[in-house]
């Protein structure tokens, strides 16, 4: 009979979430990645109505912002997940392990900090707009709750991420930055 001891239990109930939360950010990279096409396509379709048809669009160019603003919301935490933001690791790469350890902690937790803050303030403009059915002024006019809702949910997807990040340094999943000793 194999036994599982409370460290291993553990260290695969980690592995399970970080999966977990990889996973989530893939597919709101998947989903960034529709919202841009979609975007493309409507402007073709903006193009072809106004320029080949001659007639007026009316919800084209809104949508096209609406779904470049999410794309960019649902995309931090696959961003995130590939490391792929704009970093400079000059000091990273210079440090020895331990003072960068404590250096991504550091990054990871002001990253948190400010991010949480941005995705209350996120929540309390979506918030604002649900209930008081604030509407775009335009001829469209679709619910201004729609588009608002992208920040607080982008922003927190983008926190669970660090947190997965967070973890994985932690428990030694992962390295500081990426950066392996030298």
């Amino acid at each position: 009979m194999t036994q599982t001891s409370p460290t291993n239990a553990s260290r695969g109930a980690v592995d399970t979430l970080l999966r977990t939360i990889g996973w989530i950010s893939t597919v709101c990279g998947w989903i960034s990645a529709l919202m841009i096409l979609s975007s493309v396509l409507i402007t073709c379709q903006m193009i072809f109505v106004r320029f080949v048809l001659r007639q007026s669009t009316i919800w084209q160019t809104e949508m096209v912002i609406y779904l470049m603003v999410g794309a960019t919301m649902l995309g931090l935490p696959y961003v995130q997940k590939l490391r792929g933001h704009v970093n400079v690791d000059l000091l990273p790469m210079w440090l020895p392990r331990g003072p960068r350890t404590v250096l991504a902690l550091l990054v990871l937790g002001l990253g948190i900090v400010v991010l949480s803050i941005m995705a209350w303030y996120g929540y309390e403009n979506w918030h604002i707009a649900w209930e008081r059915g604030w509407r775009s002024p335009s001829v469209w006019g679709p619910p201004l709750w729609l588009p608002y809702l992208l920040l607080p949910v982008g922003f927190g997807l983008f926190i669970l991420q660090l947190l997965a990040d967070l973890l994985a340094l932690l428990t030694g999943r992962d390295t500081p930055f990426g950066l392996e000793d030298k």
